[in-house]
């Protein structure tokens, strides 16, 4: 029997019994996945609901990290701050313990020149009154 000795009437036939198989499988099958969808379905929930968890749980760990993250910072930026604070009143005390420094050293330069002030007057005297006494004997 070769494709020759077919009729046109023939190949109608056979394409409707194959499309009429092709409809028989694909009712078949939806048949079987029609008994098995509410499983499927149950199946897809319950994944979509997992899913859900675990996005929320990252979600959850995302905003602990975050929230680490700002506390690690404000902390970080409160030590700064104090340490900046410390040094400026370490500047500040060493201002004032150089200027009570140059204030001493300033009255100790004053006294200082005072009493030699004195000295050198009080030797002056001396050697006016070696003079005057040595013009007296003469």
């Amino acid at each position: 029997m070769g494709y020759k000795d077919e009729t046109l009437a023939d190949r109608i036939e056979k394409a409707a019994k194959a499309k009429a198989a092709m409809l028989e499988r694909f009712k078949a099958k939806t048949a079987e996945l029609e008994k098995t969808k509410p499983e499927r379905d149950a199946e897809r929930a319950r994944i979509a609901a997992e899913r859900e968890a675990r996005e929320k749980q990252r979600a959850a760990e995302k905003a602990a990290i975050a929230a680490k993250a700002e506390a690690d910072r404000r902390a970080h930026e409160a030590a700064h701050a104090e340490r900046l604070k410390r040094e400026a009143e370490a500047r500040a005390q060493a201002a004032r313990e150089a200027a009570a420094l140059a204030r001493l050293d300033e009255a100790e330069r004053e006294k200082r020149a005072k009493l030699l002030a004195e000295q050198q007057k009080a030797a002056r005297d001396a050697r006016y009154a070696a003079r005057k006494a040595a013009k007296r004997k003469k």
